[in-house]
């Protein structure tokens, strides 16, 4: 699974789950994808959004920042 670290230019800089790093063209993946977005690759070549995964670390890290900031 790769997970979009950020976007430059026409490139999304990818973040292995082994910390490793990849550019992938932004037209070799799903239209739309965005900063945090995670993919996986598709069985006939390319990449897929998995939205699910995606999802579940976006409200992770929302809960995390919750904790961080709230007042007690």
């Amino acid at each position: 699974m790769l997970v979009i670290d950020r976007i430059e230019g026409d490139f999304a800089v990818c973040e292995g789950e082994d910390r490793s790093r990849e550019d992938i063209p932004l037209s070799a993946l799903p239209a739309g994808v965005r900063e945090g977005d995670c993919l996986r690759k598709a069985p006939g070549g390319g990449y897929v959004l998995d939205a699910d995964e995606t999802a579940r670390r976006r409200a992770r890290n929302s809960a995390l920042m919750k904790g961080l900031f709230s007042e007690e």
